[in-house]
């Protein structure tokens, strides 16, 4: 029995009174919210010893890293270090995009040294599998999937990334459209190369039963994978990815009547002026389930930078509603991150989503940016660098530009407008 059929039965899992105590949140909200959809707390049953992280209204945005091997870079033991890395920099959940290697053994390994929920796309392995072993995606068996999905559950994978929406009426659309990126996700691209070789609809959708009694038996959280996302903000909010939107708002009610956690994933690249209108589509189309956002990417000018024009779009996307935001490293559309560059994508994304936090009120955002500056007019360098998101970066720019006069901030050295005031009125009444 999962957390949502549980509570429903008025039981009050430990997870759920986990969340409450560390988002600040009534535990009656927070019961509320999962029995209608609105919040999720993936967590599978064979996990024990992790962090319980709530994503959804009225909880903070949550940040998620990807690590991951490739073809051209397997090394497991480099893809463990970034996920370490990720935790440590303060990501709420990790996913697992390996491509190369022994996907099974990274995987294993990731789960055994990261504590924070852990994400999966399993039509990777499936479809990598079937590459080795019949010759070619094309050759996929159906069972193959669903074997792969089991395999992953048993594993203790907590949330899955399944890509249900990817059907041949979506693909219609999209060459009615005439895109510029066409597809730019792996796994819908996997799954349509399939569907087209094998003239047959996408076994996730067709077979989304039995998605369901997989996920029922380890209560696995479905995130839902927009398949048609935007590859380039020309091709944004398009006929295609909204057609799959509501697909998989169909789906969502569909694993809600079963008990089955879930959230939707959204674009990817939109402009600014259509973040907005997305969001609210997500909630409108899929009753408030919670939405994961790719970014979004703002603008398509900037590649090793795409961690900055990503957090553009995430603190925007925050504020309207998105309640989960994946990180972007400046290596988006260039190569696979390093360890350094997980970290500063973490951080980048942990600024979105609180900056968003802030604008929509959640509770103890605000308070956060008030402490920071009362230890900023105080001068107080040490309160700052606990308080702040990145105190290591901070602490190491502080020693190397550090002014004379330490106790003053910015550029400003001697000049510094919170010293001079302060000896300002400090003087004032000594003479009166």
């Amino acid at each position: 029995m999962g957390i949502r059929a549980e509570l429903k039965k008025g039981r009050m899992p430990e997870q759920v009174r986990e969340v409450a105590d560390s988002e600040g949140v009534d535990v009656e909200i927070l019961k509320k919210g999962i029995i209608e959809g609105k919040i999720v707390i993936p967590k599978n049953k064979k996990r024990s010893n992790i962090k319980s992280v709530g994503i959804g209204y009225p909880l903070k945005t949550k940040v998620n890293a990807n690590v991951g091997t490739s073809t051209d870079q397997a090394n497991k033991d480099l893809e463990v270090c970034k996920a370490i890395a990720a935790e440590e920099a303060g990501a709420d959940t990790v996913m697992d995009l390996s491509t190369g290697g022994n996907l099974s053994e990274i995987r294993k390994e990731i789960i055994k040294k990261i504590n924070v929920p852990l994400g999966t796309v399993p039509i990777y392995q499936a479809a990598i599998e079937a590459i080795e072993e019949e010759g070619g995606i094309v050759h996929l068996k159906e069972e193959k999937i669903f074997d792969v999905i089991e395999e992953q559950a048993r594993d203790g994978v907590d949330f899955m990334t399944l890509h249900c929406g990817v059907t041949l009426d979506t693909f219609e659309r999209l060459k009615i459209e005439g895109r510029i990126m066409d597809l730019v996700s792996r796994g819908g691209t996997f799954l349509l190369t399939w569907m087209l070789y094998n003239k047959k609809e996408n076994p996730l959708y067709t077979n989304f039963d039995r998605i369901l009694d997989i996920a029922n038996e380890y209560d696995i959280t479905l995130s839902l994978g927009d398949g048609f996302r935007p590859g380039a903000i020309a091709d944004s909010s398009d006929r295609a990815q909204f057609f799959e939107l509501r697909i998989l708002g169909e789906l969502t009610e569909r694993a809600w009547e079963q008990d089955v956690q879930v959230m939707i994933e959204g674009p990817g690249h939109i402009p600014i002026n259509e973040i907005e209108m997305n969001v609210k589509m997500e909630k409108k189309f899929c009753n408030g389930a919670p939405f994961y956002v790719l970014g979004p990417l703002v603008t398509d000018v900037a590649p090793a930078h795409d961690h900055i024009v990503s957090a553009i779009g995430g603190a925007i996307a925050s504020y309207y509603g998105a309640d989960f935001l994946c990180y972007v490293t400046p290596t988006e559309h260039l190569g696979i991150p390093g360890v350094e560059e997980v970290r500063e994508g973490v951080i980048a994304s942990r600024i979105a989503a609180h900056a968003g936090d802030v604008a929509k009120g959640i509770p103890g955002a605000a308070e956060w940016d008030r402490e920071v500056s009362i230890a900023r007019k105080k001068m107080d360098w040490e309160r700052q660098f606990k308080l702040i998101i990145d105190p290591d970066r901070a602490r190491k720019i502080r020693d190397r530009v550090k002014p004379e006069i330490f106790d003053v901030c910015s550029m400003c050295g001697e000049y510094c407008a919170i010293k001079l005031l302060k000896d300002t009125l400090k003087e004032k009444k000594r003479g009166e």
